[in-house]
């Protein structure tokens, strides 16, 4: 069902009456300058939102700021962490629309998403549970485990989701080359248009 839709957004979405006309997901992805900006800003904007988020986590952790209240540094901060999730998911959003089939059967976008998952899953315990009681520990060196916990879990979460994001661009693992079946599972290669072909299966 997934992938159906996907197929449609990404063939008919936008397509003209014409032969010639195309979808709105491939003009996207054909512009080629749109598409450079696209992909700069995305980056861009990861790395602000992420640069800021580890300020914060460093503080929680106790590395960095130690003598600074986490209220006044994440209260800075703050406009700048928003300004650049805001804009990180509007481009990552616009990439994916671009190519819907291309990262629905890469391995290292779902696993991407699975850590975004997780990281914005951590932000949320931490702002309804863990940071429910900053008044005692505000101005603390060193915050206590669960909070230290937390931020580990922010940074961890958030590296894996750079990690894995670069790794998007290679084509090492791409539907159609010899793979482990876990792979070809993994992304579903099957379902692709350029199939699975496990490592040792005859060729067809």
């Amino acid at each position: 069902m997934i992938r159906d839709f996907l197929v449609w957004m990404s063939t008919e979405l936008g397509k003209g009456p014409g032969e010639i006309d195309i979808s709105w997901s491939d003009a996207l992805a054909s512009s080629l300058n749109f598409w450079g900006l696209l992909e700069g800003t995305h980056v861009m904007t990861l790395v602000l939102f992420a640069g800021t988020i580890f300020v914060v986590d460093l503080r929680l952790l106790g590395v960095l700021f130690r003598k600074t209240p986490v209220s006044v540094i994440s209260d800075r901060i703050l406009p700048l962490t928003v300004f650049g999730i805001v804009l990180m998911l509007a481009t990552g959003a616009a990439l994916f629309f671009a190519k819907p089939l291309v990262y629905y059967h890469n391995l290292w976008f779902r696993l991407k998403l699975v850590f975004l998952a997780l990281a914005f899953i951590n932000i949320i315990v931490f702002h309804y549970r863990v940071q429910r009681d900053i008044h005692a520990w505000d101005t603390l060196a060193k915050p206590p485990t669960k909070v230290r916990v937390s931020a580990f879990l922010s940074i961890a979460s958030w590296i894996l989701v750079i990690f894995f994001g670069r790794y998007i661009a290679y084509d090492w693992i791409n539907c159609g080359k010899p793979l482990p079946h876990w792979i070809n599972v993994a992304q579903d290669c099957k379902a692709s248009e350029s199939g699975a072909l496990d490592i040792g299966a005859p060729v067809q």
